[in-house]
């Protein structure tokens, strides 16, 4: 069996960053997959549960109320290793094409006070695990590293 795409990204090199991870073609339509990879791999601590809950839910409220492109978010959600989130947008996409789009998204994150929306029994299947404190804190680690920092070593995977 052949290994699917992901896994043959070199880990060991690999940065905080905004990668292409794939481009997947329904039809003559493009979805381009972006690897937000908001943690060093096997180097730095992955993302605790509760805070990736709350990064997940404010992230897709942010996105899928964005005016210029909801209608082309498809999804977006954590990954199984915790270092990171896809998204999946409608589109052949480069990362440089989404960088205001994320620095819109992670500021919604940073300012956002209040009940985190879907954070109830009826909308979620496991509304009390979330921490909008830890959510923050990973929000404004990844603009500082990434958005604000060399964005060109973040945006190429490593070989």
């Amino acid at each position: 069996m052949e290994k699917i795409a992901s896994f043959t990204v070199n880990h060991l090199d690999l940065l905080p960053g905004i990668y292409v991870s794939r481009k997947d073609y329904v039809g003559k339509e493009v979805l381009t997959t972006f690897d937000l990879r908001m943690t060093r791999p096997n180097k730095e601590p992955v993302m605790d549960t509760a805070a990736i809950h709350a990064l997940e839910h404010l992230g897709a409220t942010f996105l899928r109320n964005d005016a210029e492109w909801k209608e082309r978010v498809i999804y977006f959600g954590p990954m199984g290793c915790r270092t990171g989130f896809y998204l999946i947008l409608a589109g052949d996409l480069e990362s440089r094409d989404i960088l205001d789009l994320l620095g819109r998204m992670f500021q919604f994150v940073m300012d956002f006070e209040g009940e985190i929306p879907g954070a109830s029994a009826r909308d979620c299947g496991n509304y009390l695990d979330m921490n909008l404190s830890m959510a923050k804190y990973y929000a404004k680690n990844y603009v500082c590293q990434v958005l604000e920092g060399n964005i060109e070593e973040r945006m190429c995977y490593p070989q």
